[in-house]
């Protein structure tokens, strides 16, 4: 069956899931998988000892899970991370699916995660399929509205080659790009992974195998949420 999803990572119990009284296990939790996971307990059973202990469903443990981080590997993260006001006049490298995912479940209504290290992520992500939705549009023109006010002085969109109708959103941004004038360049790429972890130019992505190898990194989504979509759904697992 096609995917007819108009919406990107709006689940219908998630305002019970992740609402105000959903919130302190969820933070309880987020607390203990980071100690287990800092004193090197594996990652899956400490998740279910975790998830069991607060009796989480499966959407609250995969959340968990997009949050969790060590807390020596968070501290660091942090201590690498650029505020928007730092990277005026920077050429900005941009984990394509990563970021754009991202904005989308914001203006879509969905949970946006506020993570150990500093990133937001969503519950959605990209697992080798994208289509678009009706907030695609709309969070393009809104980053490219927020990197031309922020005066970063390029961007380079790197979009997985491998993902299916890729190379229709690549076209697609490439028009927009030259029809507001938006300072981008959009590649499409076999893995974007190596090229943003190799890079010394600044990184704007929420994937911790990148922010792990990254000298300097720009926590786009979260940015563009914090300052121009102030009623998203975000839930704050930083602790």
């Amino acid at each position: 069956m096609p995917d007819s999803r108009r919406h990107r990572g709006k689940a219908p119990k998630d305002a019970l899931l992740f609402g105000d009284e959903a919130r302190l296990a969820l933070t309880c939790a987020g607390r203990d998988l980071a100690w287990l996971l800092g004193r090197a307990y594996p990652i899956d059973a400490s998740l279910k000892l975790v998830g069991d202990r607060y009796g989480l469903v499966q959407r609250q443990r995969k959340a968990l899970l997009r949050a969790a981080c060590e807390p020596e590997r968070a501290t660091a993260r942090i201590a690498r991370r650029v505020s928007i006001e730092q990277a005026a006049g920077a050429e900005l490298w941009i984990d394509g699916f990563n970021v754009l995912t991202t904005i989308e479940v914001a203006l879509a209504g969905g949970v946006v995660l506020f993570t150990r290290d500093g990133c937001a992520r969503d519950i959605a992500g990209v697992h080798g399929s994208y289509r678009r939705v009706d907030e695609t549009l709309p969070a393009l023109e809104l980053l490219g509205e927020c990197l031309a006010r922020w005066e970063i002085a390029s961007s380079r969109w790197l979009l997985d080659r491998p993902v299916s109708n890729s190379g229709r959103l690549c076209t697609a941004m490439r028009e927009l790009a030259a029809e507001r004038g938006y300072r981008w360049i959009v590649e499409l790429v076999a893995d974007p992974d190596p090229l943003l972890s190799a890079t010394e130019e600044l990184v704007a992505t929420a994937d911790g195998v990148i922010l792990d190898a990254s000298a300097a990194w720009l926590s786009l989504a979260r940015e563009v949420i914090e300052r121009s979509l102030p009623d998203s759904f975000v839930v704050d697992l930083g602790d």
